[in-house]
């Protein structure tokens, strides 16, 4: 039996979500790919949910329903499924929602027009904090079982690391923007190792994102900030140099994403580890950079990419 305070509303914990940066895409689209996902694992036609903001659930992202009665719909703490998911932060499921006893009726009207009666939900928990919730829900009154529930789980611990892929890129980004805006009249040195190091594991983030689209763009990113850190004394390069864009070798993303951690230090095997590579295959890629850079030595190879302006 629930205890007497299961309907009392309480603020999800965990931290805040970070600030967005501007080459970060909007969330909505992982909640779909996550929906579709969940869809397919669980056999469950309908399928939504939505992103925390401000301490409530706002359901926006649905499949396979037959009205809009839920849609914008917002979820307080502690108040009907999604709220009992975002307030306890685990999965919950009832196998008929209006005559249950252990979830408050809140929202009973926008659900019976839906035709629901069994509904599962997941949290989507980054570092602590529910950032969204996923149901699947059902039209008859029957539980919808534990495979259903451990694949909307799986779907949502999914969108979880997709997210905070994302975070951690925004993390990173602000870290490079703060360290392009440093004062000049800071040390020098303790700029640079930062930019060196951010620069390399942006590189390395960036690979670990499935969006092509946005992986292109924070390369970009990561590329105006190398220039940006030139330009103002940062680095050693001669990108500024006349002549110096038509003469730079062209390295893949790989090869540099190889030799921005070798620029750090890192053996053949620490690059593989970080960059998720086979240490044969880290070697392939360095041999091909030296030779486009016309070197014969990895630390040659670091030394040939600053002077083109391709590494900090």
């Amino acid at each position: 039996m629930p205890s007497p305070d299961r309907f009392r509303p309480r603020t999800p914990g965990g931290p805040v979500p970070p600030p967005r940066s501007p080459l970060r895409p909007d969330d909505t689209d992982a909640f779909r790919h996550a929906l579709s996902l969940a869809r397919r694992r669980t056999g469950v036609r309908t399928v939504f949910g939505g992103e925390v903001t401000e301490g409530a659930l706002r359901l926006t992202e649905f499949t396979g329903t037959l009205t809009d009665s839920m849609r914008g719909l917002r979820v307080g703490p502690g108040r009907g499924l999604g709220g009992y998911v975002l307030t306890h932060q685990r999965p919950y499921a009832v196998s008929d929602y209006v005559p249950a006893t252990t979830i408050t009726h809140d929202y009973d009207s926008p659900v019976q027009r839906e035709g629901i009666r069994a509904i599962v939900a997941a949290p989507v928990t980054v570092r602590g904090g529910v950032r969204g919730v996923l149901y699947a829900a059902a039209r008859d009154a029957a539980p919808l079982g534990d495979r259903t529930t451990a694949a909307l789980v799986d779907a949502a611990r999914r969108l979880a690391g997709e997210i905070a892929v994302r975070d951690e890129v925004d993390r990173r980004v602000r870290l490079l923007e703060a360290a392009a805006e440093a004062p000049p009249e800071q040390p020098p040195a303790p700029g640079l190792d930062a930019l060196r190091d951010l620069h390399a594991e942006l590189r390395g983030i960036a690979q670990e994102i499935e969006d092509a689209a946005l992986r292109d763009r924070l390369r970009r990113a990561c590329d105006r900030f190398l220039h940006a850190g030139i330009e103002t004394g940062g680095g050693g390069g001669s990108a500024g140099l006349p002549g110096a864009a038509v003469e730079r070798p062209r390295l893949s993303p790989r090869e540099l994403d190889v030799l921005s951690h070798v620029a750090l230090g890192c053996t053949n095997a620490e690059v593989g580890q970080y960059l998720g590579l086979e240490p044969e295959t880290v070697k392939a890629y360095l041999r091909s950079a030296t030779r486009k850079l016309g070197v014969h030595s990895r630390h040659h190879a670091v030394a040939a990419a600053r002077r083109h302006g391709l590494l900090p």
